[in-house]
């Protein structure tokens, strides 16, 4: 490798950034910053984003689908997981609905506003948006289980007063929960692996109109590079949440400030978190791989709810204080509306602009909701 060479690859910002903002998580951890310092802490936070997102197409150039997709909703999941533990054993009671309100957050975003912009962005540029409606539905099932088991039956059980679970309900909870999580993994990966790759047949159309995707008849990158990229990622989604928890003191100050409901700093946070999957999945889709961007969507999901859930029962040992799981009524509706559409949405295997356009509205719904319940 030339000098020249070697100051490039040092200097390229996509190993600088993640890096930067590592530095500027340490250095804003647990402190009150300035106006000054909480705008440098979001440009780190956008940075790192775009550049987990870089880092995350590596790996699964690498890996191929659907590891690809699986790499990134891993990672993500697992660091917001350890954020949702964090916050809970700062906060006392006032945080007993967050690992609810972030999960539920986490549904509604990646079901209606990673799937919706996915499917329109294809459809805008294809007219119709292509992808497997039998790795896609075994997902959503999956999706609606979990969310049922674990948001929708705190509710209504009797054991303890409120939408709380018992001891022994959360524990079961927790195991079908993992299990569920570990059996769609099995067969994403291993025993049904077909059902979960792009779909091929709008390829050649793109590349007569010039739309073809380079990177897939580029050699993958070496093992090497891979490595270091899955490092990089790690890096970069680690500093997306510490600097996402950095500012939110700031978004809680704004939002009590205009006099609403504490559940939007949840969702402000959720939104921050998912920004490299969502990147990522609209990336894929103009490319033409909607089934990736369908299979970041879905997957992030079930890891939300398959690695969340048994986290904080786990957490729930020495954690005090309740642990509000169940929706309530307006928000049971938005998830039955979700998974109804979305069906309707996965079935024939093939999306318009109106499917697309559907599902950013429910989302739309979702996030006006929050702001005036």
């Amino acid at each position: 490798m030339s000098t020249a060479t070697r100051r490039s690859a040092l200097t390229d910002w996509t190993l600088v950034v993640p890096l930067v903002a590592l530095v500027a998580l340490v250095l804003s951890w647990g402190r009150d910053l300035p106006a000054l310092g909480v705008v440098l802490v979001a440009l780190c936070l956008a940075g790192a984003v775009l550049a987990a997102v870089h880092h995350a197409e590596v790996v699964a150039h690498r890996v191929g689908e659907p590891f690809g997709s699986l790499v990134l909703a891993v990672a993500v999941t697992v660091i917001e997981v350890a954020l949702i533990v964090t916050l809970m054993a700062d906060g006392g009671d006032k945080t007993a609905s967050l690992a609810r309100d972030t999960v539920f957050a986490a549904v509604m975003i990646t079901c209606n506003g990673i799937v919706g912009l996915s499917l329109f962005v294809r459809a805008l540029r294809n007219r119709v948006a292509v992808f497997n409606p039998e790795g896609s539905g075994a997902a959503l099932a999956t999706v609606a289980t979990l969310a049922v088991l674990s948001l929708v039956l705190p509710t209504f059980t009797t054991s303890k007063p409120g939408p709380e679970f018992s001891s022994a309900q959360l524990t079961f909870a927790a195991v079908a929960s993992l299990a569920l999580y570990g059996l769609f993994v099995a067969v994403q990966t291993v025993r049904h692996r077909d059902y979960f790759l792009p779909v091929e047949t709008e390829r050649p159309a793109d590349r007569l109109e010039g739309n073809g995707d380079d990177e897939d008849h580029a050699a993958p990158p070496t093992a090497r590079a891979a490595l270091i990229s899955t490092g990089l990622l790690l890096v970069a989604l680690v500093a997306v949440v510490g600097d996402a928890k950095a500012v939110s003191p700031t978004i809680e100050k704004g939002v009590a400030d205009a006099g609403l409901p504490n559940a939007v700093v949840g969702v402000i946070i959720a939104l921050l978190v998912l920004l490299p999957e969502t990147l990522a999945a609209v990336r894929a889709a103009r490319r033409g791989r909607v089934q990736t961007s369908l299979n970041l969507a879905y997957g992030s999901a079930i890891a939300s709810i398959g690695l969340t859930i048994p986290a904080i029962a786990l957490a729930s040992i020495w954690l005090s204080g309740p642990l509000l799981l169940g929706l309530g009524p307006v928000h049971m509706v938005l998830l039955a509306l979700t998974v109804v559409v979305s069906a309707l949405t996965i079935a024939p295997g093939r999306a318009t602009l109106l499917q697309g356009g559907v599902h950013i509205v429910l989302l739309a719904a979702y996030l006006f909701l929050a702001v005036s319940p």
